[in-house]
């Protein structure tokens, strides 16, 4: 029997926003290398931080596609207000640079909350950065702390996480017995996260993790750290800069996290950003797609089409794919979410629909869009990594949206005058940090990072997941001092779109430091 699907599923969506989109990953043709980085600096800290800003870790070949990186760890403070309280581990990969040992060192972070830098490194590094940006530096990749192969956050068993995922309600969506089955499921979810993280849970916030960082960059033996973020690695990055900004050296900030919004603020800015970027996929697939699903209509028509045809018939109950498995409303929404994170991706959007649009109303490559969303194997049957569950650990720690009904009510109605069609599935955002067992832990209250040298913020036109608007207010209105970088264009975050204007900014300035007058647009 179809079961219908839950509010508190679409809420799973709406929680990982953030995530780095998607990339052609190309494996090295580099031989294998023995690089050991320099000793840790000399610093001058506090007697009960020294042996972490002293330690030497052991360094040693990776597993991955990268035959040249290097692998690590290092112990950080559980809780930096009690440093002397117990430790955790942080991942960290190397990819050395042409002459590693006179190379500067650039740490990055691709996103998330809850994306493996550290993985980053050691199997998509032909993803980061240029070919000419990875010959100069030492790229360093780490994992934040709650994620992947550093001391990790873990929550649900694999089946139990796919369930939580996937797994449709039996309730009508949105009625009052599907929202309280949601308390329960997100409930439930919280409480697995305290039994199986502990301590962790509660020290697992984006401030730490900036702290971690300079434990960084003091065992690289780096006086100042050089830093590449994008998405929430941009909030990372600014965050640190508040903290250490006497530390900074030059600073990449691409797809930018405005902390200074509310987490209602953001969430509005996001469904913006998606609806927009559907209606930019739409517009070009009609205009200039053979095979479009939506010849013939306009926009409007198309986003109606997909309301009542494809995300309507879902929450009738969910169907059977050709996969094996069947599609719900989560995962027909996810499916759209995810392709609409790059512009290369719309051609599985436009099969996917004309999949399901065909007589068999196949859902299967929506299922496999939602699965690349979710980082699960279908065929191993596993999360290939723990993103679903850090993402939500990191951002119920940093920031909630509202859980008095009068404000998500109000919240609700400010979704659906933005998007009739997506702000339907954007609903009750106020839960989905719902029994959460600890208590926000505020960001900085102020990000202006006085002190800091010039940072280099990049903002895309027509970027879903960190609209332009946030980019553009943290370089001209937050920041003390810093410069703008548009790129005119679709797809979540710059820096590794093919685009040579936006390419060459980025590399003159982390390798040479120059930047030509107060602000730059590319095409």
């Amino acid at each position: 029997m179809a079961r219908k699907n839950s509010v508190v599923l679409t809420l799973s969506i709406i929680a990982g926003l953030l995530s780095f989109g998607f990339l052609v990953y190309q494996e090295l043709p580099k031989p294998g290398g023995s690089f050991t980085p320099d000793p840790a600096a000399t610093e001058q800290v506090a007697e009960d931080l020294m042996p972490f800003y002293s330690q030497k870790p052991l360094w040693r070949d990776c597993e991955g596609n990268n035959p040249d990186a290097r692998c690590g760890e290092i112990d950080v403070p559980l809780d930096w207000s009690k440093p002397s309280a117990g430790t955790i581990q942080i991942a960290l990969a190397i990819n050395p640079a042409d002459d590693p040992k006179n190379a500067p060192y650039l740490l990055m972070n691709p996103g998330g909350p809850g994306s493996s830098g550290r993985d980053w490194v050691t199997d998509f590094i032909d993803s980061t950065g240029t070919d000419k940006l990875r010959g100069e530096y030492n790229i360093v990749g780490f994992d934040p702390r709650g994620v992947g192969k550093s001391t990790a956050v873990k929550c649900l068993s694999t089946s139990a996480l796919e369930d939580f995922l996937y797994k449709p309600s039996p309730f009508d969506y949105l009625s009052e017995k599907d929202i309280e089955y949601s308390k329960t499921q997100l409930k439930k979810f919280a409480n697995a996260c305290l039994k199986n993280t502990g301590e962790l849970l509660g020290n697992i916030d984006t401030a730490s993790a900036a702290r971690d960082m300079d434990v960084i960059r003091a065992v690289l033996g780096q006086k100042q750290l050089n830093y590449l973020g994008y998405s929430y690695g941009t909030l990372l990055g600014a965050t640190y800069a508040v903290l250490y900004p006497d530390k900074v050296g030059r600073f990449v900030l691409d797809g930018v996290v405005d902390p200074t919004t509310s987490a209602e603020v953001d969430s509005l800015n996001q469904l913006r950003g998606f609806t927009s970027a559907m209606e930019a996929y739409l517009s070009d697939c009609i205009k200039n797609v053979s095979d479009c699903p939506f010849a013939g209509l306009t926009v409007k028509q198309a986003m109606q089409k997909i309301g009542t045809e494809f995300l309507g018939n879902l929450e009738d109950g969910a169907i059977d794919t050709s996969a094996g498995r069947d599609l719900s409303l989560t995962a027909g929404f996810t499916g759209i979410i995810a392709a609409l994170y790059a512009e290369n991706s719309w051609s599985y959007l436009t099969s996917a629909f004309n999949e399901y649009f065909s007589a068999e109303q196949d859902g299967r490559i929506f299922l496999l869009l939602a699965d690349s969303y979710y980082t699960f194997d279908s065929e191993g049957n596993k999360f290939t990594s723990n993103i679903n569950e850090a993402f939500r650990a990191i951002t119920c720690i940093d920031s909630r949206e509202s859980e008095d009904e009068n404000q998500m009510q109000e919240q609700n109605e400010k979704a659906l005058s933005i998007s009739p069609i997506f702000g339907r599935y954007w609903q009750y955002g106020g839960l989905a940090c719902h029994g959460w067992p600890y208590p926000v832990k505020p960001l900085p209250a102020d990000y202006s990072a006085k002190g800091a040298p010039t940072m280099l913020v990049i903002g895309t036109t027509n970027d879903p997941a960190t609209p332009y608007s946030q980019a553009k207010n943290f370089a001209e209105n937050v920041l003390a001092d810093a410069y703008l970088l548009t790129y005119k264009g679709e797809g979540h975050t710059a820096y590794e779109q093919s685009n040579t204007c936006v390419a060459k900014v980025v590399d003159d300035f982390l390798l040479d430091g120059k930047l030509e007058g107060k602000a730059k647009t590319c095409n």
